[in-house]
């Protein structure tokens, strides 16, 4: 697994978790964990963090820090309850992501199929 740099330092996932932690260091914890649990490529999980969706995993991290975490135990948990979390109709209606399929994995999907027909 490799660590792809952010091509969005100013918002996403790296511009949101620096009001909270050090981007790099948050940004160096987020990608493998999230290619470790959904098993999507790294260029895949980068555009997914440089995403709005990057933003909002950025805001559970930081709940996690909030609550007294550190930074490693609040991303292995914003990335549990995002895998725990399912694709419902209307997200799978609106996105075209399956219906069931773990928050997670259905999005950095998305991502990886949007870079791909682009």
């Amino acid at each position: 697994m490799s660590t792809l740099p952010t091509n969005n330092p100013d918002w996403g996932f790296f511009g949101t978790i620096r009001h909270h932690a050090d981007s790099a260091a948050a940004w160096g914890l987020a990608m493998p964990a999230i290619q470790a649990a959904t098993g999507c490529p790294d260029a895949a999980v980068r555009d997914f963090l440089d995403s709005t969706c990057g933003r909002h995993f950025a805001d559970d991290v930081a709940n996690g820090l909030f609550a007294g975490q550190p930074l490693a135990t609040a991303t292995e948990a914003a990335v549990a309850r995002w895998m725990g979390w399912r694709i419902s109709r209307n997200t799978s209606r609106d996105t075209g992501i399956p219906h069931g399929r773990p928050y997670l994995t259905g999005f950095v999907t998305h991502f990886e199929i949007q870079a791909d027909v682009a």
